[in-house]
């Protein structure tokens, strides 16, 4: 039997400096705000004390946490046992471990350290498919992640082994293409506001930027801070892209494994089980799709429902590259001589699914539109200005829009796979595998019924639990559906049967 393991005591100055980090972080906003009133002698003495008592609280924590957690691996199960006040006895079966992600922050890679999370990528309940070990020395993560991932595989035809991709630096340019860039332009005044306040400086800034914007046409100040956003966003989501993808490789290991590492402050590893691949989707995002780029994302059994208490995506298997690079990635990780999002000539859907989406579109443009018009005559005539310009701009772009989603609309079969395609701010085209379908949902409301349109959902343990093929003709997605799955919607169809021969 394997011996009972502790974790690396170096966890307990790991968290001492982050409790340092968080009491300076909260101590200096408190101390300016006190200092406003009293002397700063008053308010370091109230500071510096709170700040001692949370570093030494959570220290001692650590430290009890540290003396009360073993591990170990034996040939049959991976073992943990935690709990301060009540001790918690965990253990995973290694025959349904399917992956083991290392991750490993600024702070704990000064030390040498990396956190383990090992998973079966079962939906049991909450924490009850994984387990943590938090931390560990490098050394001994990776000697885990090889020990329980390592088994048996047989080569396969068109697999590769080795590197598939790794990053080019040529990619970051594709960062600021993405909603981050104006989400973190506005996020980054926001930040100026908040600090402000915390220094009592709030009012003096904002007189401060209208003082400068009155020398300024009304457009003009407008098109200024536009910009600025956009130049803030644009530097934020390069810095965040260069964090996240930083360092990037996609290899497939010996033991049948995909393993992405990335990260340039926090590294990742995080490893997927082939077995567990169903599929993969092609995301091209309307900013990607202008300068023709797009990611590579896995369909794989118990990933995402896994992941979704995590920030990072860990079901990304190549981040934003060229298309073309995209379609290799793809084809390599499937194993096939050509991606199925790239082999595949999609079919179109009916013009009724284009009518479909023009009428949603308009009611979306006319929600903020409509309420303008009732502040503008309800509260100022400012708002009735606002109305006519907002329209004179959304009715456009969502037009645009409405044609773009429904030339995206397509679906297909080829080989192995069912491929569908649909979005247009988030266009994805997903290639899932035709034995991963274990059913079909048909959806048609009332509007879809007199338009001869229907819904039809393939049902998948994998992804995201189902992936739909959208509006398309009732008949010729009925007849879809039972080619690339036969006999799940068979019975509902209406077949005309030959005449008898005599």
């Amino acid at each position: 039997m394997s011996e009972w393991r502790k974790l690396d005591h170096r966890t307990v100055a790991v968290s001492a400096l982050m409790a340092a980090g968080v009491a300076v972080a909260a101590g200096v906003p408190t101390g300016v705000g006190l200092g406003g009133g009293v002397s700063p002698g008053f308010a370091l003495a109230v500071v510096l004390p709170s700040a001692a008592v949370l570093i030494l609280a959570v220290v001692l924590y650590d430290e009890l946490r540290w003396r009360k957690t073993s591990y170990r691996v034996t040939a049959d199960r991976v073992e943990l046992h935690t709990g301060i006040l009540v001790r918690k006895r965990r253990s995973l079966s290694r025959d349904r471990i399917r992956s083991v992600d290392l991750t490993s922050g600024p702070l704990l890679r000064v030390f040498g350290l990396v956190n383990v999370k090992i998973g079966t990528g079962e939906q049991t309940g909450a924490g009850e498919s994984s387990l943590g070990l938090y931390p560990v020395p490098k050394p001994e993560a990776e000697r885990l992640r090889t020990e329980l991932l390592d088994r048996v595989r047989a080569v396969e035809h068109g697999r590769v082994d080795g590197l598939l991709a790794e990053l080019n630096p040529w990619w970051i340019r594709y960062a600021p293409m993405s909603f981050a860039t104006p989400t973190l332009g506005v996020a980054a005044f926001g930040a100026v506001l908040q600090v402000a306040e915390w220094f009592g400086l709030q009012a003096g800034v904002i007189s401060f930027v209208f003082d400068r914007l009155r020398e300024l046409p009304l457009v003009v100040g407008i098109l200024v801070l536009i910009a600025i956003g956009l130049v803030i966003g644009v530097i934020g989501s390069t810095a965040l892209f260069v964090e996240m993808w930083w360092g990037f490789r996609l290899e497939r290991e010996r033991a049948g494994t995909l393993r992405v590492r990335r990260g340039l402050l926090t590294t990742r590893s995080i490893s997927l089980e082939e077995k567990r691949l169903r599929g993969i989707e092609l995301v091209e995002p309307l900013g990607n799709r202008v300068v023709g780029a797009a990611r590579i994302d896995a369909v794989a059994t118990g990933l995402s429902q896994q992941k979704d208490n995590e920030k990072t995506d860990h079901k990304t298997l190549l981040p934003s590259a060229p298309v073309a690079e995209a379609n290799r990635v793809a084809a390599v990780v499937l194993g096939e001589g050509v991606s199925p999002t790239e082999s595949v000539r999609l079919a179109g859907h009916p013009v009724a699914a284009r009518g479909r989406r023009l009428r949603w579109s308009m009611a979306t443009v006319a929600v903020p539109v409509l309420a303008l018009l009732v502040l503008g005559l309800l509260v100022a005539e400012i708002f009735l200005h606002l109305a006519w310009i907002s329209a004179l701009v959304l009715i456009p772009v969502g037009v645009l829009l409405a044609l773009d989603a429904y030339r995206n609309l397509g679906h297909g079969i080829t080989g192995d796979y069912l491929v569908a395609r649909s979005g247009t701010v988030r266009r994805g085209t997903v290639a899932l595998q035709r034995r991963g379908v274990i059913g079909w949902t048909a959806k048609q409301s009332v509007f879809q019924r007199r338009a001869g349109l229907i819904t039809l959902t393939a049902t998948t343990a994998a992804g995201v639990g189902g992936y739909s093929v959208y509006d398309v003709g009732q008949a010729e997605g009925l007849a879809f559906a039972e080619t690339a799955v036969p006999d799940l919607f068979g019975p509902f169809l209406d077949r005309e049967e030959a005449p008898a021969s005599r």
